[in-house]
């Protein structure tokens, strides 16, 4: 678990490194009107909360929903996660400040060697910065891995 939450942090905060041979994952327009996938918040005491701690959102396109349906994502399929810091007060959690918008994007050409799926982490939601660029394959596809046989992706939808 901790290894996981290291590379997901890895993922989110680390420079940009470039390198001409690997595709960028666009900024995804349009993201928030996409379907609202599930939502879910973790808190102190879970495993991942130091890397990953807060309220997270997940969105996807019409085709990643396609993907959801059939287990295996099409080309074109994207994944947005809009992660925030959790304010708990008064007995409630809401969302405070953005941290990150973390991006799956689906195309087995661009991105073979990271299971067809490029990734992409835009820090405080800022689509001019980007955390992760050529680095996916270590800062994201590793942790990924464990999900091949949901085509490497993590979330599900709500029914």
């Amino acid at each position: 678990m901790r290894r996981l939450c290291f590379l997901l942090l890895f993922c989110a905060f680390m420079p940009t490194v470039g390198a001409a041979d690997v595709a960028p994952v666009p900024y995804p327009e349009g993201w928030r009107d996409w379907r609202h996938v599930k939502s879910m918040v973790i808190l102190p005491g879970h495993g991942l909360y130091e890397g990953l701690g807060g309220v997270h959102h997940v969105y996807a396109n019409k085709k990643a929903m396609q993907g959801y349906k059939a287990g295996r994502f099409p080309d074109g399929a994207v994944i947005v996660v809009d992660f925030f810091q959790e304010t708990a007060q008064d007995n409630t959690i809401t969302e405070g400040a953005r941290k990150v918008i973390a991006v799956g994007h689906k195309d087995s050409k661009r991105w073979k060697d990271t299971g067809g799926w490029g990734w992409e982490a835009f820090p405080g939601g800022d689509r001019n910065q980007r955390a992760v660029g050529n680095n996916a394959a270590t800062a994201c596809f590793q942790c990924h891995t464990a999900q091949k046989d949901r085509d490497y992706v993590f979330s599900a939808p709500r029914d």
